[in-house]
């Protein structure tokens, strides 16, 4: 029986929904033996450390590149980014965090068309739309009971992870860019910064256990090394579009892993609005998955 061409990428795909969609859970409760950012430090410094073995491992080239804008986006989509997400988890639900954190695609619209003049077109607009009402869910009456605060770090981390990707755009880093190496570099950069900020943030004392351990171990590999050649494999080998459909797929492992291990069940009204965002997110996926790529000369 001959193997669909795409068999492969699928599967390593799904894999990756679940790596990166059950670590909000492994976040989530890794709040009860360290503060944030004191994880968010030590979870940044050991992927930043897998990811340059991984490096050594695969030889490929260490020597950075483009270091003004490396750590700017370390200082991003790592050190901002991850003590975003992890304060936000403090008083937030795993799967509810999750998917207002991948809000992200409804940040970078706007910011790509004021700073790089890119449009906003079509079933886009219906996107945001969605994505606008399922957000108003979300954050309403729910939300001014006890976690607006969490809500408004998580979408805070989003809008910080969309302002990393226009700051990669505008360095002109294209697919062909060994991402690998870059996402290793601002990670290191990233991880510096949230240490020196942990160090400086009075905080109480790190409860060494088992699962921190565990947490730290998944981070770094599985969630780290692991997952960044899961993603490299997947970019090069499905369409663009096919791989940007992944952020559906992460939130919602998310909230089901959220409901199953930490008996998360958010109220009906927050359900829909996150059933809105996901939905939102499926369009711009499609949407990308089917657009045809400009005709050249």
């Amino acid at each position: 029986m001959r193997r669909h061409p795409f068999a492969g990428p699928i599967a390593a795909l799904l894999l990756l929904w679940f790596v990166w969609g059950y670590n909000w859970v492994v976040m989530k409760r890794v709040g009860e033996f360290a503060d944030p950012l004191d994880f968010s430090a030590l979870r940044a410094l050991f992927g930043a450390l897998t990811l340059f073995l991984t490096l050594l491992a695969l030889r490929r080239p260490l020597r950075p590149t483009r270091v003004p804008g490396l750590l700017l986006m370390g200082l991003l989509q790592n050190t901002a980014f991850l003590a975003l997400i992890q304060m936000a988890l403090v008083s937030g639900a795993a799967g509810r965090t999750a998917v207002l954190v991948y809000t992200m695609p409804f940040w970078l619209l706007p910011l790509a068309w004021l700073m790089l003049g890119e449009r906003i077109r079509g079933l886009q607009w219906l996107a945001i739309a969605m994505a606008a009402a399922g957000l108003a869910l979300v954050v309403g009456p729910a939300g001014l009971a006890g976690s607006l605060q969490s809500s408004a770090l998580a979408l805070t981390a989003g809008l910080c992870w969309a302002v990393s990707t226009i700051v990669a755009r505008r360095m002109g880093i294209q697919q062909g860019a060994d991402l690998l190496s870059l996402t290793a570099w601002q990670m290191l950069f990233g991880a510096i910064a949230l240490c020196a900020l942990a160090a400086w943030v009075p905080s109480r004392p790190i409860e060494w256990s088992g699962y921190l351990i565990g947490a730290l171990v998944y981070n770094a590999v599985p969630a780290t090394a692991l997952a960044w050649i899961l993603w490299l494999y997947v970019v090069k080998s499905l369409p663009a579009g096919a791989a940007g459909l992944s952020s559906l797929g992460i939130p919602l492992v998310g909230v089901l892993a959220g409901a199953l291990e930490l008996g998360e069940r958010p109220p009906l009204s927050e359900l829909a609005g996150m059933g809105l965002i996901l939905a939102a997110l499926a369009v711009i996926g499609l949407r990308a998955l089917f657009s045809r790529p400009p005709a050249s000369g």
